[in-house]
């Protein structure tokens, strides 16, 4: 696209460029961002290497023109969108990208491999923290996905509301605080579940959990108890009818005098067994291989789309037609209504050069994240992200939060006012 677009002189033309969903998946009322600030720090190094030219230029597909516009890359252009931990429905406009057609076009499969992983795990991570309820939940998916992608799920996670990661490379890149307990394969290693607990003992104290499934759970409860004594912060349990295992355990413990050691389950969970549990007494739940597969929905779905382009100074919208993927023409920014108690009513978009005059308490979602090709979007910590999902998601019903099988999104962001002045295609 971007060879026939430098040959037809397509490419030095303004354009907007929209992502959004057309819908979010089967049984979710709404979605959550995660990959914004990615986005801005991706694109502000995107660059093409001279070996990367080569090869391209190897394969005898592109013209000299376009691998000269690649070995000099730089966006130029402005980019808007929602934050990372913003609630979003479908159509709305959760990233706004404008420049040249062909630097626009160029950043298409960047932006979206980027907020189609990490939003499908924040959305998944989310549902899973509304139905946990107060219990700590710790994302332990690193084995059951690629190495890269469990880095960043655990960073969509915790924006979610997830307590911890057990992935160190998290802590050490996103400062996501990091727990986790040990393996099977320590006990195993062992003459005896006893021994095993004796070496975990010696090395932290009761400051730990001891994984008591590795042969009899009743025995490994009492066998952890002896060990570790009364004041053991935790166990694990990730085998079994976990809810029985759970009440049973808790009986174990309380008789045993350790009233105050924490029960904390894995095993496949996901927010339909996470919200069944956590009506027990039970204290955190061990995330994993559902949490970064999306529980069921790896990816967003997100589309980026042509709303607009420029020609000789005058805009002209265009849209696909095609039934079932018709899109709506023109860039857009989005503007939210609460009720009087603080609960969202209306997401709408209209046309960012034609603002509408607000009207009570009313939220513009996009943010600036790059202007002409530098980034202005101010470094948020991640305790912050996660902050302010949790604050936002308190604009949502309580309903609507834990619900697990709506019969469709909360909203549906659709249009306010549209401008009569522009040609739609």
């Amino acid at each position: 696209m971007l060879d026939a677009a430098l040959l037809s002189q397509v490419a030095s033309q303004k354009s907007y460029f929209e992502v959004y969903a057309r819908t979010l998946p089967p049984q979710r009322s709404y979605g959550v961002l995660a990959g914004t600030a990615r986005i801005a720090e991706a694109v502000k190094s995107y660059r093409f290497s001279k070996n990367q030219i080569d090869y391209l230029k190897s394969t005898s597909v592109l013209h000299e023109k376009t691998l000269a516009f690649l070995a000099n890359f730089s966006f130029t252009g402005s980019i808007w969108g929602y934050l990372d931990g913003d609630l979003y429905f479908p159509n709305s406009p959760v990233l706004r990208v404008e420049g040249t057609f062909a630097e626009t076009l160029i950043l298409e499969t960047l932006i979206l491999s980027i907020l189609n992983f990490d939003t499908a795990i924040a959305s998944a991570a989310s549902r899973m923290v509304q139905v946990g309820g107060s219990k700590a939940l710790i994302e332990m998916g690193t084995r059951r996905t690629n190495d890269r992608a469990a880095v960043l799920a655990a960073r969509a996670a915790y924006i979610a509301g997830f307590s911890a990661t057990s992935n160190l490379q998290a802590g050490f890149e996103f400062s996501v605080p990091t727990s986790g307990t040990v393996g099977h394969a320590l006990i195993l290693a062992h003459q005896s579940e006893r021994e095993a607990f004796h070496a975990q003992y010696e090395t932290y104290g009761t400051e730990t959990t001891a994984l008591v499934d590795t042969y009899d759970i009743e025995t490994g409860i009492r066998t952890a108890i002896e060990v570790f004594g009364t004041k053991l912060r935790s166990i694990r349990i990730d085998s079994g009818d976990l809810k029985d295992e759970v009440t049973r355990a808790r009986r174990i413990l309380d008789d045993l005098g350790a009233t105050s050691t924490q029960i904390i389950l894995s095993g496949d969970l996901d927010e339909y067994s996470i919200s069944d549990l956590s009506k027990l007494k039970v204290d955190g739940f061990g995330v994993g291989t559902r949490l970064v597969g999306g529980s069921g929905y790896p990816s967003a779905n997100f589309v980026y789309k042509l709303v607009a382009i420029e020609n000789n100074s005058e805009v002209r919208y265009v849209a696909k037609t095609s039934s079932q993927k018709e899109s709506i023409g023109g860039p857009k920014d989005a503007i939210r209504f609460y009720a009087n108690d603080g609960i969202l009513v209306k997401e709408h978009t209209f046309d960012p050069y034609n603002v509408p005059a607000p009207l009570g308490r009313v939220d513009r979602v996009q943010k600036e994240l790059i202007r002409a090709g530098t980034v202005t979007l101010e470094p948020l910590d991640i305790k912050e992200l996660r902050r302010r999902h949790l604050e936002s998601i308190e604009v949502l019903p309580i309903s609507t939060r834990q619900e697990l099988q709506p019969e469709g999104p909360y909203l549906v962001a659709s249009p306010w006012i549209e401008s009569s002045s522009k040609k739609q295609d």
